[in-house]
């Protein structure tokens, strides 16, 4: 079935946030008395907030009754530190107008609260691009599950298999696999040569890399 629609995941993707919602998780961790080590962040990498939170409180036995307060904290340090220090990742730009011209629908699908994906879109100058966008926020289940992908294709009023998703995160890839859509997975470049991305159709190192004739590959 020939793709008709693309999503695309928003943090790490488009623009370059993930270093800041880092030191926004750290930084409320701290407020905590733990730290976390870089090597063990990327672990729950596109996770909703609260997710994250839960994960890490357990992980060092923090009193679960703090998590509201602690989601609140990262929300809002990192909404600041994007809307100052947010950059677009290099082919955004292009993408969107590569997607455009092909005549097809675009959506975004991601685990950030409707807040931040407000800030990111006025930053990026994209809303005029997007069909739809989808946030997981108050959905029963974040991903790695399909749900944010699914109720995106909804609203662009397409069938999953004719979609095409952009990804860089891997809890992202299995939501976007477990939705039956094609997958496009741009991992962190210190992630790339890792054996766990091969379950994505295409592996890429920037946006820039897409091409009519990878697309119709697909």
């Amino acid at each position: 079935m020939r793709p008709t629609a693309v999503i695309f995941d928003m943090d790490g993707l488009l623009i370059d946030s993930e270093p800041l919602w880092e030191q926004a998780g750290k930084e409320a961790l701290a407020e905590f008395g733990v730290t976390l080590e870089n090597e063990l962040y990327h672990v729950t990498t596109g996770l909703r907030t609260r997710e994250w939170v839960q994960y890490w409180f357990a992980y060092f036995g923090i009193d679960m009754e703090n998590v509201e307060k602690a989601e609140a904290s990262i929300v809002g340090k990192a909404i600041e530190k994007i809307r100052a220090h947010g950059k677009p990742m290099p082919g955004v730009n292009y993408i969107f107008e590569f997607f455009k011209q092909k005549g097809c629908k675009i959506g975004i699908a991601t685990s950030s609260p409707m807040a931040l994906v407000n800030v990111v879109v006025e930053k990026l100058g994209i809303a005029h691009y997007l069909d739809a966008i989808n946030s997981a926020e108050f959905l029963p289940y974040g991903k790695p599950h399909p749900q944010v992908y699914l109720d995106c294709a909804k609203a662009l009023e397409v069938s999953q298999l004719q979609c095409i998703c952009f990804e860089d995160s891997f809890n992202g890839m299995i939501a976007v696999k477990a939705a039956r859509m094609k997958c496009i997975v741009i991992p962190a470049p210190e992630q790339h040569a890792e054996t766990r991305w091969d379950a994505a159709d295409i592996k890429l190192r920037s946006l820039e890399e897409v091409t009519t004739d990878l697309i119709e590959s697909l």
